[in-house]
């Protein structure tokens, strides 16, 4: 049951079937797929850009979050009543399924709570592959 534990690569595989997969489907026939990813995120966001090609889906990817910080965005949450997830204001600044995201303490990395047993250029996915 907890297979993705044992390597990078079985936890790709098992984010494969719950989040590539579906996303592919859902993506499908789109042209442009508009993400809130941010380069402060984590060292495998620090490259990305306001808009790139998505060569693994064949569409144009817009980031338009990709310059703001996390104090930006959190105040843009709050100022503008932008609904969002309430498992933020319990520890959780980055969340994935369930197995692989835990709360994360004051001062540690926004992204240290997602597959938080790998090394930092390790935690992705896969749905921003470039």
């Amino acid at each position: 049951m907890n297979l993705f534990y044992g390597s990078v690569e079985l936890r790709h595989l098992c984010c494969n079937v719950r989040k590539i997969e579906p996303l592919q489907r859902a993506l499908k026939g789109l042209k442009v797929w508009i993400c809130g990813l941010r380069r402060e995120q984590s060292v495998t966001r620090k490259d990305m850009r306001l808009v790139e090609w998505d060569a693994n889906n064949n569409l144009v990817k817009l980031n338009p979050l990709i310059n703001w910080t996390e104090a930006e965005t959190v105040n843009y949450v709050k100022q503008h009543h932008v609904p969002y997830n309430k498992l933020h204001d319990k520890g959780f600044p980055s969340i994935g399924c369930q197995p692989c995201t835990r709360a994360v303490e004051p001062g540690e990395d926004i992204r240290s709570g997602r597959w938080w047993w790998e090394n930092p250029e390790h935690r992705e996915c896969g749905l921003h592959r470039r």
